[in-house]
C-alpha cells in the first residue's frame, strides 16, 4: 500500500505544527483526517486553529472533521472518537502528536508545568489509543504512531529536564507496552522522531534556539507516511528516526527540508 486514500486518521494537536504536516501529507492522498486539539479560536501567540487547518486540508485534497478536543479529558476523547466513527465509519491511524514541553530543571519546573506534561503526553497517548482501538481492530490495516523517542536511562537526557523526560519517554513506554499488548492482533505500534530540531510555531516560544539551524516538519510528515502506508501485521514495538525512515524508502538527501541549506541541523534530544 502507498497510499492513504480513504483512509481515517485520528491526529490529536494536528492544528499547527508536525501535526498539520502529517495531515497534510496523508491530504495529498485523499484521506479523512480529525484534527483533535484544543485551538479552536486565534491564538496571538500560536498560529493556527482546527478550522485553519480543515481548511488547509479540504485545500489539499482530503477529507477534514475539526474537533475541539482537550485530550486530558477522558469524556471529550470518548466524543471525538464517537464523531469521528459516525462521520468517517470506523479509524484506521491513530496519530499521537499532541505534547507538551518545559526544557527547565527540578527547582525550575512549576507542579502546573510538570502535572500538564504527565497528562497531555503520556496519559494523553494512552487514552487516545484505549479510546481507538476498538475501532483500529476491526481496520484493515490499522496503525498507532507516536511522536516519541527511543527509550534512555541515560541520566544525560534526564538531569537537565526531569519533568520533560519522564513525560516524553512516558510516551515511549505506552508505544512499549501497547506494541507488546496489540501488535500480535495485528496493529501496527511504533513510535516516530526526527534525527534533527524541527522548526515549529510551538519552538518559537523557547529562547535561543537557532531556527535556521532546523528542519520543516515535512521531513517528520514524508516519514509519517512512509510508515503509515506499510502493512501492519509483524510491524510494531519499533521506535523509528525519520531520516532512516526516508533512507529505507530511497530519500539521501535531506537539503529540500532545511530551513536553511547552507546550516548544519542541529541534533534532536534523546538521540546520541
Amino acid at each position: 500500500m502507498s497510499s492513504l486514500a480513504g483512509k481515517t486518521l485520528f491526529i490529536s494537536g494536528a492544528s499547527r505544527g508536525i501535526g498539520l504536516a502529517i495531515a497534510l501529507r496523508a491530504a495529498r492522498d485523499g484521506a479523512n483526517i480529525v484534527i483533535a486539539a484544543k485551538s479552536s479560536v486565534p491564538n496571538p501567540r500560536l498560529p493556527g486553529t482546527i478550522h485553519t487547518a480543515a481548511a488547509e486540508i479540504e485545500a489539499a485534497g482530503g477529507k477534514a472533521l475539526p474537533i475541539k478536543c482537550d485530550i486530558r479529558e477522558e469524556d471529550e476523547v470518548q466524543a471525538a472518537v464517537a464523531a469521528t466513527v459516525e462521520a468517517f465509519g470506523g479509524i484506521d491511524i491513530l496519530v499521537n502528536n499532541a505534547s507538551a514541553i518545559w526544557l527547565a530543571g527540578a527547582l525550575d519546573t512549576p507542579m502546573k508545568r510538570f502535572d500538564l506534561m504527565q497528562q497531555v503526553n503520556a496519559r494523553g497517548s494512552f487514552l487516545c489509543a484505549q479510546a481507538c482501538l476498538p475501532h483500529l481492530l476491526k481496520s484493515s490495516n490499522p496503525h498507532i504512531l507516536t511522536l516519541a523517542p527511543p527509550p534512555s536511562l541515560d541520566p544525560k537526557w534526564w538531569a537537565p529536564h526531569t519533568g520533560y523526560t519522564l513525560a516524553k519517554m512516558g510516551m515511549s513506554f505506552v508505544t512499549l507496552g501497547l506494541a507488546g499488548e496489540f501488535g500480535p492482533q495485528g496493529v501496527a505500534v511504533n513510535a516516530l522522531w526526527p534525527r534533527t530540531i524541527i522548526a515549529t510555531d510551538a519552538l518559537n516560544m523557547i529562547p535561543g534556539v537557532p531556527i535556521e539551524r532546523c528542519r520543516q516538519p515535512t521531513i517528520v510528515a514524508d516519514a509519517a507516511h512512509a510508515v503509515l502506508t506499510r502493512p501492519s501485521n509483524g510491524f510494531a514495538g519499533n521506535f523509528l528516526i525519520d531520516e532512516e525512515v526516508l533512507q529505507q524508502a530511497g530519500i539521501t538527501d535531506f537539503s529540500a527540508y532545511a530551513v536553511n541549506p547552507a546550516k548544519s541541523p542541529l541534533p534532536d534530544l534523546f538521540l546520541d
